[in-house]
């Protein structure tokens, strides 16, 4: 089995180019079934005797540890697995082909509403001996983020050149975003306010090297700014402006949402989000009550007063 992990491993890196936190949890997931064979047989397991009866066993012992969304990542991953192997030759068919997922419940992204997100970007008091280029930072990164729709990841691996100047507004690019796709992104005049503010203070974290000189957002270190730094951000942000703790994927949520609900087009937020499909993008098609209510208002015969 070990032989099969290696080959799994190097077709992720190399042909598949996933990123390094897929390589990681795709691998993660084998071990782990790995772990659970190694438990049943009671020896090392040999890649033919994970069957379908092992496999069925290891996924019911996930249920009431695991919700139904890791559940279904972690089929995701021995499907993957076990079809490279079929087709490596390594076995003569999967025993996981024919097992279903259990149902996902359908859950909508969590977003904030205009005010909030509003009063979050606009920030609260900066922590004690932060000095200018800290809130500065913060106000640019968030103001990206929900501006262009930006994972957390996207944001982070920003580099100083991939951000240009349109007008009074500009656009950035998003370069090896998820699925190794690029993208450009608008950014509106209140990014590109922030980001100028920003710029101005940003020489005075630039003590690192190589790659780190060329990262947009920087860490007090002078190295590139991390997705845990910036949910540490996010959370002292919340607190202080009194905002709903969320984490920094629901400013990508928002993001999507109000573009939605101000009537842009659902195939230009997919293009906007970086979404494959437009499948996943039609999630964010439930806007809010007093949208709908508006458009109901303007545009059905019998809510028209006087009518």
């Amino acid at each position: 089995m070990e032989k099969a992990i290696a080959v799994f491993r190097q077709f992720l890196t190399t042909e598949k180019r996933a990123s390094e936190h897929t390589v990681r949890a795709y691998l993660h997931d084998l071990e782990e079934v790995r772990a659970f064979a190694r438990a049943a047989l009671g020896h090392e397991p040999a890649l033919l005797e994970l069957d379908v009866i092992l496999c069925r066993s290891y996924l019911a012992s996930l249920h009431g540890r695991n919700d139904a969304v890791t559940i279904g990542r972690k089929l995701s991953s021995l499907r993957a697995f076990f079809r490279l192997a079929v087709r490596r030759r390594l076995c003569s068919g999967s025993p996981v082909a024919a097992l279903r997922a259990p149902k996902r419940a359908k859950r909508l992204p969590a977003f904030m509403g205009k005010d909030d997100v509003g009063r979050l970007l606009e920030g609260g008091a900066p922590p004690a001996g932060a000095g200018v280029c800290a809130p500065a930072l913060e106000r640019a990164l968030f103001e990206v983020i929900y501006g262009a729709g930006l994972r957390v990841s996207e944001a982070c691996q920003l580099d100083v050149g991939d951000v240009e100047a349109d007008g009074a507004g500009g656009f950035v690019r998003v370069r090896q975003g998820k699925g190794r796709k690029d993208r450009i992104v608008p950014i509106g005049s209140k990014a590109r306010q922030a980001l100028d503010v920003y710029a101005q203070h940003r020489a005075e974290r630039l003590t690192g090297t190589g790659a780190a000189l060329q990262a947009l957002f920087l860490s007090r270190r002078g190295r590139r700014l991390g997705p845990r730094a910036v949910r540490r951000m996010l959370a002292r942000r919340e607190l202080s402006t009194g905002t709903p703790r969320v984490s920094p994927h629901a400013l990508r949520h928002s993001f999507a949402t109000h573009l939605l609900g101000e009537g842009a087009d659902l195939r230009a937020i997919q293009e906007m989000l970086g979404h494959a499909s437009l499948r996943t993008t039609q999630r964010y098609a439930h806007v809010d009550i007093d949208h709908l209510m508006a458009v109901y208002d303007k545009s059905h015969p019998r809510a028209r007063t006087g009518s």
